[in-house]
């Protein structure tokens, strides 16, 4: 099944992609690599999930932080390919998680992302090479960032 196809399934409806808040672009493509720019939990209304897990936030509350990164790093990769159905693969994901310094549950954190890449894309094609990390602070204060790496298909190609 399709990408776009198992989002209408599933009843996801992605957000606008997100804009840069600095002096970035959202994605470079490098052959059929494409190199998605770290990404946070934006919500429709412009404000961000803050938080230290560990802290002021549960596991679940940063799950579902990750998962709310994961529509918006749809949303960019719609917004960059056309179609989500382009993605041929997850091929790494780097999940950072501002943490206070004896959290170690990242990667619990971390699969609300790697779930709904799993969901949207399937097990073949949505789960890659992973890294869940835990930082001492991340940009204003937000809860989780994401980065990516996916392989493409050739839009020429059938």
């Amino acid at each position: 099944m399709s990408a776009e196809s198992r989002l209408k399934e599933l009843g996801i409806e992605l957000p606008a992609a997100p804009k840069p808040l600095a002096n970035y672009v959202p994605a470079v493509q490098a052959g059929n690599l494409l190199f998605m720019s770290g990404c946070g939990p934006r919500h429709d209304d412009g404000s961000m999930t803050v938080g230290k897990l560990g802290a002021a936030m549960s596991v679940e509350q940063g799950y579902d932080a990750a998962r709310l990164v994961g529509l918006n790093m749809l949303a960019n990769l719609r917004a960059t390919l056309g179609s989500l159905d382009r993605v041929e693969r997850v091929v790494k994901v780097l999940g950072m998680v501002n943490c206070a310094p004896d959290f170690g549950e990242q990667p619990k954190v971390i699969n609300g992302f790697s779930d709904l890449m799993v969901e949207v894309f399937g097990a073949e094609r949505g789960r890659g090479a992973r890294s869940a990390v835990g930082m001492g602070a991340l940009p204003n204060g937000i809860a989780v960032e994401v980065e990516m790496i996916v392989q493409v298909a050739d839009p020429d190609r059938p």
